[in-house]
């Protein structure tokens, strides 16, 4: 995975560990180099067709990983004073090649489910979701200038 595309973008590599009862995957450390602070956790789910995006965040990063199904992220920096603004970067996240993949504040984001199964990933932002403050902005997945297309074709 390139991390130079868009700046502050991170990955980490993660793997199955297996045994006869079934296998783990340990995702994030405290320790880690891509470990931003602590917010919460949750996972979310997007069906088959669907497109969940196009949001960014002003405070906060995002800290994707694959628990099932695969999904294709699409990323585009739009802020300000960035080296990198207005680059766009797609990226592949499935449980069976797992990695961990951050997006910083302010990196316009999105995903779509590949495959005929739903998928599932889990994000560890960095901070917690304030519900009478939402650091959320959303924008349509498909009347923007945003100069990445997705192959779904519902949107949420």
């Amino acid at each position: 995975m390139r991390q130079d595309i868009i700046e502050g973008v991170k990955t980490k590599k993660l793997k199955w560990l297996r045994d006869d009862r079934g296998r783990l995957m340990e995702i994030l450390r405290n320790d880690d180099e891509v470990f931003a602070g602590f917010g919460q956790t949750y996972v979310t789910a997007v069906l088959p067709g669907v497109v969940k995006g196009w949001h960014f965040h002003q405070y906060q990063d995002d800290t994707f990983a694959p628990i099932s199904g695969s999904v294709r992220v699409g990323l585009y920096d739009a802020r300000e004073h960035s080296p990198t603004k207005g680059a766009v970067a797609e990226y592949r996240l499935t449980a069976e090649e797992p990695f961990l993949l951050q997006v910083p504040r302010g990196v316009v984001h999105g995903f779509e489910c590949i495959g005929d199964v739903e998928a599932v990933v889990l994000n560890i932002p960095n901070r917690p979701y304030n519900r009478q403050n939402p650091d959320e902005l959303r924008m349509d997945p498909f009347k923007n200038d945003i100069p990445f297309k997705w192959n779904a074709t519902r949107g949420g």
